[in-house]
């Protein structure tokens, strides 16, 4: 019974508790990106992000690991993408950076961004 349940366990994804990256003044710059998005984008870009905190670990296409404690929940937005870069700190999932991708190759003023916010956790 024990080993059934250990492995039965072990196959059930995890679900995440998701919190903004919060600046030393206060500032939420992911959520305040979110705000400023079109209504449909927000509502895309949000249910991919729950998909991934109740679905926890994801892979692709919804989820692309960057690098060592980087990932980003991409969302097709039609003519555009929208990726949200996070880490994971114990069970919670911490939205460092968000922004609409133009070119193929991830920013790296964007990726920069994300892993400033993350080494300041």
């Amino acid at each position: 019974m024990n080993l059934f349940w250990c492995t039965l366990c072990e196959r059930l994804p995890l679900v995440l508790n998701v919190a903004f990256y919060r600046t030393e003044a206060g500032n939420e710059p992911v959520r305040e990106w979110l705000m400023e998005l079109p209504r449909e984008s927000k509502k895309l870009i949000g249910t991919d992000i729950k998909s991934v905190q109740l679905g926890w670990p994801q892979g692709m296409p919804l989820v692309r690991k960057l690098e060592h404690r980087l990932w980003e929940v991409r969302t097709d937005l039609g003519e555009n993408a929208a990726r949200v870069i996070f880490t994971l700190v114990a069970s919670q999932m911490i939205l460092l950076h968000g922004f609409i991708k133009k070119s193929q190759k991830t920013p790296s003023v964007d990726l920069n961004t994300a892993r400033h916010r993350k080494n300041k956790l």
